[in-house]
């Protein structure tokens, strides 16, 4: 175990070989270290895990770690063990022997971090245990599972309450990259961290090229993206049945590429397998439902590209957060068409899920077709949907390549002044047929056909009217009120927008136009500084590549492709220069270090 005693800065440099922390980081680590309870959002890729287990090795006791899934926790514990750090999980996936080994290293105080899944943790029988040992604190990972409002809800999640009056004084920290302003309410209530600080680090990933096309030739589409821009990359395409998963994956082999499927319909030791190969070997794609991913920490895939659209932002902001986790260059791929949205809202509606819950994801799809809509940068929708902000970034496919576009300017302010003048509490159905001047007997009850807006709207479609109402949510300037029935509402920045008499441009339904290219993506690529250098870094792979196979753990796990990055282009002549190498740390440095300063020395 770490001694307590050891500073945040100096574990991060020993222990994690890293020179400085970045963004909120160091404040986070000391206000928990200090004993505060916390909510931290912080995007993947942006080290969330070191707010928690640099605090778990300054304070005196085992840091609790409540994680959703096997797979995310052994793959944590695999890469702590690489850096010297003790650390164990209790889970169903488990022997007893196994499970009886680690408890005696708890009770003997030999862990630093414990992860377990949420519904151990309420087990009478684990918490007895639990009263005997020095606990440092409690992290909360992928807490947006607690909320109603999350895209990922877990009942079990919800029972995590209890911590904060059975283990009085020992700090909480709950964590997730991917919550909007009521999932954030939602959880910072219901895991009683008010009293708390909240801490948040934005939404950004700057390093994914964003690019969403409509459907054409799914398959040939996908195909030639990955042919075009990945064709040495391992990527993650989701489909959204499992059917579908089987037939892209054989596809794909057929094409010869390494494609491999990933369901719950598929035999577990298959399923474990299949995800064994894309986390330790190269070049391979896992197809897959939404069922893989949460908790992957592979940071080194080069792509997610989605062959149907998921069912929210926050899913489909969390699925492609799982490209690019190094920081390195990387692309996000979708492909969307209205039968989509029509199967999701099938789904909705035929779950047996409360009507508030179904009304959530109804605002939820629409907010995520307004995305795909868009006519503007996509990372500016996303971040306005998170209550972020952002200028064009240059990097998605509408910043590229400017849309076709209309000025909506006029049927804006016809939609928002429709809204305002029904109240304020109807929702986009109820608003369109006033706009169309539509005979209803609940508009004439209301009296809603005496109202200036009546009939207004004739010269645009139903469909027209819906895709003007979906930009006009994905802007900001409407939001709906799931509380209220759907009611649709003018936003802080709706007001503004008809006050100042601004003009706006929405995106414009383009018929497609046969044989034409679509420009989609951008080529990654590990950008060195000269041939040597490639060479070298290449060397550096293949050596990492080596050493992983014969400890059975993923590449990843020994150096992250930015180190290798690092070490071909700096070339250090000795150990204790490759110390000053980011993501070199002394642990690493004694079981890998001599091993590829051999490399280097040779080139």
């Amino acid at each position: 175990m770490h001694s307590p005693a050891n500073s945040p800065l100096s574990i991060l440099n020993h222990t994690y070989g890293y020179d400085q922390f970045r963004g909120q980081q160091a404040e986070i680590i000391d206000y928990i270290v200090g004993g505060g309870d916390a909510f931290v959002l912080m995007p993947t890729g942006s080290g969330k895990s070191l707010c928690y287990q640099i605090p778990a090795l300054c304070r005196d006791g085992v840091g609790v770690v409540v994680s959703p899934l096997i797979a995310l926790m052994q793959d944590q514990i695999t890469a702590l063990e690489q850096v010297g750090i003790a650390a164990g999980a209790i889970n169903s996936g488990m022997s007893d022997i196994d499970v009886f080994k680690v408890k005696q290293k708890l009770e003997n105080n030999q862990l630093d971090l414990l992860y377990v899944a949420p519904e151990r943790l309420v087990m009478p029988d684990f918490l007895n245990s639990l009263e005997g040992v020095r606990i440092g604190l409690f992290a909360i990972d992928e807490a947006h599972c607690v909320s109603q409002w999350g895209h990922d809800f877990r009942p079990d999640y919800t029972a995590l309450s209890f911590l904060a009056d059975r283990f009085k004084g020992i700090p909480r920290v709950a964590l997730t990259a991917t919550a909007d302003q009521a999932t954030r309410k939602d959880i910072i209530e219901r895991l009683k961290l008010e009293k708390g600080k909240t801490f948040i680090g934005g939404f950004d990933r700057p390093n994914i090229h964003y690019s969403i096309l409509e459907r054409d030739n799914p398959k040939k589409q996908v195909f030639d993206f990955i042919q075009n821009h990945h064709p040495e990359d391992s990527g993650i395409i989701y489909c959204i049945s499992r059917k579908r998963v089987d037939d892209m994956a054989e596809w794909l082999q057929g094409k010869g590429l390494h494609a491999l499927p990933y369901h719950a319909g598929l035999p577990a030791e298959v399923r474990s397998k299949n995800q064994t190969r894309f986390l330790q070997e190269d070049k391979v794609i896992i197809v897959a439902t939404i069922a893989f991913g949460m908790g992957i920490d592979k940071p080194d895939v080069r792509y997610v590209a989605h062959m149907n659209i998921p069912k929210s932002i926050e899913a489909y902001y969390q699925e492609t957060g799982r490209a690019g986790r190094d920081g390195l260059p990387s692309n996000a791929f979708m492909i969307y068409g209205m039968d989509d949205a029509a199967m999701q809202r099938n789904w909705i509606e035929d779950s047996e899920a409360p009507e508030i819950q179904k009304r959530i994801e109804h605002q939820k799809l629409n907010a995520l077709l307004g995305l795909c809509e868009a006519a503007i940068c996509r990372r500016q929708v996303l971040l306005e949907y998170f209550d972020d902000t952002g200028e064009p970034c240059g990097n998605c496919d509408t910043c590229d390549t400017k849309p076709e576009t209309f000025d909506g300017t006029i049927p804006a302010q016809m939609a928002l002044s429709a809204v305002y003048r029904t109240g304020q509490r109807f929702g986009v159905v109820y608003v369109v047929a006033v706009l169309m001047g539509k005979e209803d007997d609940r508009i004439a009850r209301f009296g809603h056909d005496q109202q200036s807006t009546f009939g207004i709207g004739k010269q645009l479609s139903k469909a027209e009217w819906q895709n003007v109402f979906r930009q006009l949510v994905s802007r900001n300037l409407l939001r709906v009120d799931v509380n209220e029935h759907n009611g649709i509402k003018i936003t802080e920045k709706g007001f503004a927008f008809l006050k100042k008499k601004e003009s706006i441009h929405f995106r414009k339904v383009r018929e497609r136009k046969a044989g034409k290219k679509e420009k989609a993506a951008r080529r990654t690529k590990v950008a060195l500084d000269g041939k040597g250098d490639q060479v070298l870094y290449e060397n550096l792979r293949e050596a990492r590549q080596k050493m992983a196979k014969a400890r059975r753990v993923p590449a990843y796990v020994i150096f992250h492709d930015k180190t290798l990055i690092e070490l071909a282009r700096i070339r250090p002549k000795s150990l204790e220069e490759m110390l000053e190498i980011n993501g070199v740390g002394e642990s690493k440095l004694k079981k890998f270090g001599q091993t590829l300063l051999d490399v280097i020395l040779a080139g």
